[in-house]
This record gives structure tokens, sequence and C-alpha cells, in this order.
């Protein structure tokens, strides 16, 4: 009996496999016919499917640096303004690098107001204050010198008190000397090299701070247009990467205000579609609504298939040219939407495609 069930049950799924695919196979089928039977009707009308998209095409946004997801502030369907941080990546680090480098940036700026301003008034004052001491020693030093030079000849005073007094006037002469150096450098202009460098110093810690600010900005994710988020792929807290060889997107945002279709020309209509003719775009879910545009742009390189409609018996092995139509004001449609889309040809009535 089990066995019985089993078989049943395994008859069931087959039966219902089976059916799904025929269900597809036959509406993919019919959409495939319709097309086909539109060009016949109305030979005049290029047909060929496409795919709804914004004005802006699809921007994929994600972030510069891995790291983790400190927070994200849109949703679905929100509405962005160009420059508006979407998400932020955890920033602590990065915060403190760039306040570090601003501390240089005002540790050398100093720097370089010192060496342009030179010594203080303070210590110029005290520089010359220490020579006009060390000059009042060294003539005292010298008169006593005098006196004992008159008296050593009468016998009056010994050759050895002579010499002491000799050795504390050269002492003395050496002190103001130094004094008078000191005084003349703390008073002198500072020195073109030391400027220089000085400049060089502050010119690199400017730089370093302007690369710390410059990776700081990247932990914040803006949005490069006033447009709608389609699309959010990551969340708060996630992990998301920078990879040169797997995109890690965190948003997918477009400017929806006006609404375009990526068609697929067969090449063998090319010759018949140029910017400017009128067109339109048929969808299963919205019935026999039609929603009128005009072509914008024509490709003008031919290539592989980039629209499937997932019809077995679709020619993948054509070549295909671009074109996109740009669809009248007012028209609300969903972004991915495969559409059957219809291309007319100059000087044809477009009355009869109402």
């Amino acid at each position: 009996m089990k066995k019985q069930l089993a078989v049943f049950g395994i008859v069931i799924v087959i039966v219902l496999t089976v059916s799904v695919r025929l269900f597809s196979t036959a509406r993919h089928s019919a959409a495939s016919r319709n097309l086909a039977a539109q060009s016949s009707i109305l030979p005049d009308v290029v047909a060929g499917p496409g795919m709804i998209e914004p004005v802006s095409e699809n921007i994929q946004l994600g972030s510069e640096l891995s790291g983790q997801l400190k927070s994200v502030s849109v949703q679905e369907g929100d509405s962005v303004h160009k420059g508006q941080v979407l998400a932020e990546i955890e920033n602590d680090d990065y915060r403190a690098e760039l306040a570090s480098a601003r501390a240089d940036v005002e540790a050398k700026e100093a720097m370089l107001r010192k060496v342009m301003n030179g010594a203080r008034p303070q210590e110029r004052t005290e520089a010359e204050a220490s020579v006009r001491a060390a000059q009042a020693v060294m003539e005292n030093a010298q008169a006593e010198l005098q006196r004992r030079q008159e008296l050593y000849p009468s016998g009056i005073i010994s050759r050895e008190e002579l010499e002491h007094y000799t050795r504390e006037y050269d002492v003395a002469k050496e002190q103001y000397q130094q004094k008078l150096d000191h005084s003349s450098l703390v008073n002198a202009q500072s020195r073109e090299e030391d400027i220089t460098f000085a400049q060089a110093d502050l010119e690199l810690a400017r730089a370093k701070e302007a690369e710390a600010a410059a990776v700081y900005e990247k932990t914040f994710i803006k949005s490069p247009i006033d447009g709608v988020v389609l699309r959010k792929h990551h969340r708060n807290g996630e992990s998301v990467s920078n990879s040169a060889t797997a995109a890690d997107p965190v948003f997918t945002i477009g400017d929806a205000s006006v609404l375009r279709v990526r068609i697929d020309v067969d090449e063998s209509d090319v010759n018949r579609v140029r910017v400017g003719q009128v067109a339109y775009v048929t969808a299963d879910a919205f019935g026999e609504q039609k929603f009128p545009g005009k072509v914008v742009q024509v490709g003008k390189l031919l290539g592989p298939k980039t629209i499937r409609t997932d019809e077995p018996s679709e020619r993948v092995d054509r070549k295909f040219l671009e074109t996109l139509v740009e669809l009248d004001p007012g028209a609300q449609l969903p972004m991915g939407l495969r559409v059957d889309a219809f291309i007319v040809a100059d000087g044809v009535q477009t009355a009869q495609l109402k």
C-alpha cells in the first residue's frame, strides 16, 4: 500500500512539473506570436523584446572600503537627492587618524610662525641685558688689570697676582663676546633654509591631512544623483567588501522621473530604426494598454542578445542592436519589467496604433 502511494505521489509531481513547463512555454510562445502578429499586421512596425529602466540606467553603489555597515539610512522606494548620505561604514579608526593629522598640521603651522617671527620680545630684552652685564664685568676686570700692570714694575705686586688679573680679564672678555654673539643671533632674521624647511614640513602635514580626510570621506556612501532607491542589498551590521573581481553593491538607485525601454532590434531591422521615431510598449501585466514614447538612442555596434524572453525557440545566434525608447511622462511601470516594444516607421499614421 505504501509503495503504491509513493508511486502515485511521484506521478502527481511529474504531471504538475510538466504542466507548469507547458504553461510557461505556451505563455512565452504566445508572447512571441504576438510580436510576430503585430509585425505582420503592421509591416512598418519593428517589434522586439524590451526592458524598463530608469533614465539614468541602474546605478549600483558600493563602498570603496571594506568593512562593516554602521548605518543604512534609506529603504527601497525612498527618494534621494544628490550628495545625500545613504549608508556609513564603521569609521572610528579613520576619524582618529584624521584628528591626529589635523593636530599635526596645527603644530607645523605654529613652528613655521615661530621661524618666521624669530625670537620673542622678552628673549631679545633678556639677551641685551646679558650683553650689558657681561660688558660691565669685562670693563671692571680690564680696569683692575691696568692698575696691576702699573704696580708690577715697582715690585709692589707679585707676578702671580698680575697673571691672576690677566686671566680674569680674558675670561670676562670671552664671556662678553659670547653674550654679544647670542644677542646678534636672537635679533637676526630667520635663515632662508630654516623657513623653507618649516614650509615643506607644513605642506607634508597638510598632504597627510588631506589623505586622511579622503579616506574618512570614503566611509560614507552618497547618492551621485537625484533619484529613487530601487534595491537595498545590505543592512545594518553586514559586511561589505571592495573587490575588483566581484561587485558587492549596497544599493541600486536610478532616476525614475523618466522611464526608458532598452530594446533588442534584430539585425535584419536595423535599417528601419532611427532617433525620433514613435514607439510604444505593452506588457502582459497591463493587458492591451499601450505606453507611448519615442526613440532617443540607436546603438552603433551589433552584439549578442541582452534581453531574454526565456522562450525555448528564442534565437540567440543572431546579432542585435540596442535601441533606447523614452516613454512619455506619466508612465508607471516597475523597473526591470520585460515588455514587448514596437517602433513605428516614419510616415505611418500613429492613430491606428491606439
